[in-house]
């Protein structure tokens, strides 16, 4: 007798918040129906047995600039955005926030309206938009364009308001040396997540800024005040509030391991560290260079750089993010993959859309290995 009946079992399970073993997840119709506890099988079942891999919920990245070749920057259109989804999906990640960095108002505003065009045409995996710039600080660019760099006007605020009444989630970037507290406290009114990075401000005054509104740091312990022995910075306010969470590039690069697992143990609650991949147009590719407005950047054992060699972005994905995370903090599987799962969708208010739910498909699940160095889809 033939079944429309998957039973899948032999391995961790992640549902999107916690951690099953000894579980058999069983599908009808390529649907979830539930967990049994019993592995007997009805006639005709397919049987898969994960042989000790993890059967998963895709990532949720927050920061991701391009992929299969294309940054967003060079074309903000639905074709670059179905390529760039379909590029982090084969990488793992059911919902991302494609990335914007620093550009024109006009090239904002064309991201913005491509962004909401996608998802009204149904492209699945676009939980929203990450614009990072251009509200920034020069002194704290990194591999950002300084000449594009300026002041949060009106006509921005405007803008940014009516483009959180449209997408399903609005992310932004800024530094307080170009946002004003009353902005903050308009946007975070308006359901728009805030993100301080790219700047110098003291603890202080990010400390004030969190209390306006801003709820989340952009890639902790990069492009901004250091944690130090009379002035914490951003980071050490990212560290010790529990009103925000933070990204982190766990590539081994961007952040030494040992920063990794201190600032891991030092963070208040209940705001989380959470990963990202910062993916730039090589994700998904084996391309060894590309070009960012007009700018070379080289692909070279793992970095991404300009030629001067400033770091542009990160040749990473989220499987070595999660492994990387694991190892270098000692922290369990189920609390690494919360890293890239849970708590940024939980930012995002993405709900049972990252869970395995009641209803969902088991195409929708990721396969990761054992040891964490590689990821398939069912």
């Amino acid at each position: 007798m033939i079944s429309d009946v998957v039973m899948v079992h032999g391995g961790p399970i992640f549902d999107g918040s916690q951690l099953h073993d000894n579980r058999t997840a069983r599908f009808d119709g390529g649907l979830f129906s539930g967990f049994v506890a019993s592995p007997e099988t009805p006639d005709g079942a397919r049987v898969i047995n994960l042989d000790g891999n993890i059967l998963s919920t895709g990532f949720v990245d927050l920061q991701v600039n391009g992929g299969d070749g294309l940054m967003l920057n060079d074309a903000p259109t639905v074709e670059t955005l179905q390529r760039m989804v379909t590029a982090h999906k084969r990488l793992g990640c059911s919902r991302i926030l494609p990335t914007l960095i620093t550009d024109t108002p006009e090239k904002t505003h064309l991201t913005i309206a491509a962004t909401i065009a996608a998802i009204q045409q149904g492209i699945s995996g676009i939980a929203g938009l990450h614009l990072e710039g251009p509200h920034l600080s020069v002194a704290r660019k990194g591999a950002h364009d300084a000449s594009l760099i300026r002041p949060m006007t009106d006509v921005d605020l405007a803008e940014l308001l009516k483009a959180a009444d449209r997408l399903p989630a609005l992310k932004i970037t800024i530094a307080p040396e170009n946002v004003s507290l009353a902005q903050v406290k308009a946007l975070n009114d308006a359901g728009v997540l805030v993100s301080l990075g790219h700047t110098d401000a003291s603890f202080d005054t990010c400390m004030t800024y969190f209390n306006a509104g801003a709820r989340c740091v952009t890639h902790l312990f990069n492009a901004m005040s250091q944690l130090g022995n009379r002035e914490p910075g951003l980071v050490g306010a990212a560290l010790a509030s529990g009103s925000v969470s933070a990204g982190l590039i766990a590539d081994g690069i961007h952040v030494h391991t040992q920063s990794l697992r201190a600032a891991w143990q030092a963070k208040t609650g209940p705001g989380r560290l959470f990963l990202v991949s910062d993916a730039m147009a090589v994700a998904g590719t084996d391309v060894p260079e590309f070009q960012l407005e007009g700018r070379r950047i080289a692909r070279r054992h793992g970095r991404l750089t300009l030629e001067d060699g400033t770091l542009a972005g990160a040749d990473l994905d989220l499987t070595t993010a999660v492994r990387i995370l694991k190892h270098s903090t000692g922290v369990s599987l189920e609390t690494a993959l919360q890293a890239a799962i849970t708590t940024p969708a939980s930012l995002i208010d993405l709900g049972e859309a990252s869970m395995l739910t009641e209803g969902t498909a088991l195409g929708d699940l990721v396969r990761i290995s054992r040891d964490l160095h590689h990821i398939d889809r069912f």
